[in-house]
């Protein structure tokens, strides 16, 4: 008979490929069950961009359930909520939409034309710095959990009683019992699951593009007023939109401007081009004073982010046999609901709660009947995420193509452009309004057919 395996003794390991936010959260909720993981990251170090992002009320309770000193990291990196400017005593968030591109008469260069405010409840968003979350949150991990430096360069799979061969690009090759891509959009664990030469393997161009910058309080102030730059508000036009909110303590506001772009993206190696303010400013040259204003202020150098996703090819699965894909490794999508950490933040909840069930149901089995396990995990997680995950994606791009209708520019046209916000309001509720509870309880169901079949 094989040798018997225990997760928590360290003869069962998790492999994670990708350190990025979803990958040491995924980590983070393993540790906590005892279970053996190592991380693989192929930079030198953390570097997540400076950007601004905001995770929903529901993907921090997830946040608590995977390991409560991730939202001791969150907050303590400086998150806060991101819309409670004018309703600070009951300290709710609200999404709000503006018109950016058309002028209200008057003086007040700031006023902007109200379209629409959903109520996100109490502490609805918590936005932060993603750069400084992520430094604290590798915190939370103790120490060797995660290797830097591990270009992922060959994925090798034997039986399924076998450990996986992961080979790095510097030459070292290690085994892991099972393995989770979390290496985001251009995900090499993706290209091992589909093939190099599939479309599926790869994010495609949603032909959109955006300037991101941070901006001093102070400056949001002068440019849109005291009440929008303390909270999130959405300027909405033709063609193109802009989104802004605090981050760090109230001190800094994120700004994206989202553009769109008839043409190919045609750098396939970088998803990235240096840009200026002059460039963005001319994109929303014929937009309101307001809006000019907050576009004014970005940094004089910028980049210009192509927005790519998987909504052209879906991965046609998120699990085969003993790896499986999670975050944007199994679903990038554009960033217009803001919330596609959150749904990766579901996912490692997913992973957490199954393998935690492969641990205590198979401690002391065969390493055959631990592959098993995963397997069954893995298949469980795929039938529990991928349709929401995916349906995520489209609606990502649906909301897009509501936010920047040409019927904007048209005040003739105003009535018909406002009626796509209930759509918004459904679409945003299912994110928001997440039953995560039933997914766990699914999922842990599902497993157990699964084992029992």
């Amino acid at each position: 008979m094989a040798d018997a395996i225990d997760a928590q003794d360290g003869s069962f390991t998790v492999g994670i490929v990708g350190a990025g936010l979803i990958g040491v959260m995924l980590a983070a909720g393993l540790v906590r069950r005892g279970i053996s993981v190592k991380v693989y990251e192929q930079a030198r170090g953390f570097r997540e961009i400076g950007a601004g992002m905001a995770f929903t009320a529901t993907s921090v309770r997830c946040m608590e359930l995977l390991d409560p000193a991730i939202v001791y990291a969150l907050r303590s990196s400086g998150a806060v909520p991101i819309s409670i400017g004018d309703h600070q005593g009951e300290a709710r968030d609200y999404l709000r939409w503006v018109d950016g591109y058309n002028q209200v008469p008057g003086k007040d260069t700031t006023d902007e034309r109200k379209l629409y405010e959903i109520d996100a409840g109490i502490r609805g968003f918590e936005g932060c710095r993603r750069d400084q979350f992520l430094e604290t949150l590798v915190k939370v991990l103790p120490e060797g959990v995660i290797e830097c430096q591990k270009r992922l360069q060959q994925v090798y799979e034997k039986e399924l009683g076998d450990k996986i061969t992961l080979e790095f690009a510097d030459g070292v090759s290690v085994e892991v019992d099972c393995v989770i891509g979390t290496d985001g959009i251009r995900s090499r664990v993706r290209q091992h699951l589909f093939g190099k030469d599939s479309p599926h393997s790869f994010p495609h161009y949603s032909h959109k593009f955006a300037y991101r910058g941070l901006i001093s309080m102070e400056n949001a102030i002068s440019a849109l007023g005291e009440s929008k730059a303390h909270t999130l508000n959405m300027h909405v036009g033709p063609n193109a939109h802009l989104i802004h909110y605090p981050v760090a303590n109230q001190t800094m506001v994120n700004v994206a401007a989202f553009v769109s772009d008839p043409n190919d993206w045609t750098d396939s190696t970088s998803l990235v081009r240096p840009a200026t303010r002059l460039d963005a400013m001319n994109d929303f040259a014929n937009w309101n004073t307001c809006l000019r204003a907050v576009v004014g202020f970005l940094p004089e150098k910028i980049d210009r982010w192509a927005m790519f996703d998987t909504w052209d090819y879906p991965a046609p699965y998120f699990s085969r046999g003993k790896i499986c894909l999670a975050g944007d490794a199994a679903h990038a999508a554009v960033p217009h609901h803001g919330a596609g950490a959150c749904i990766g933040v579901e996912d490692a909840l997913c992973l957490a709660i199954l393998l935690g069930e492969v641990s205590v149901s198979m401690r002391g089995q065969s390493a055959m009947d631990y592959g098993r396990a995963v397997v069954a995990a893995f298949n469980t997680y795929d039938a529990v995420r991928r349709v929401r995950a995916q349906w995520f994606v489209d609606s990502s791009r649906r909301v897009c193509d509501l936010y920047q209708q040409p019927e904007w520019a048209d005040p003739e046209r105003w009535a018909k452009a406002e009626t796509c916000f209930e759509e918004i309001k459904d679409r945003s509720h299912k994110i928001w309004h997440f039953d995560y509870n039933s997914m766990l309880q699914e999922a842990i169901e599902g497993y157990r057919q699964r084992m029992s079949e």
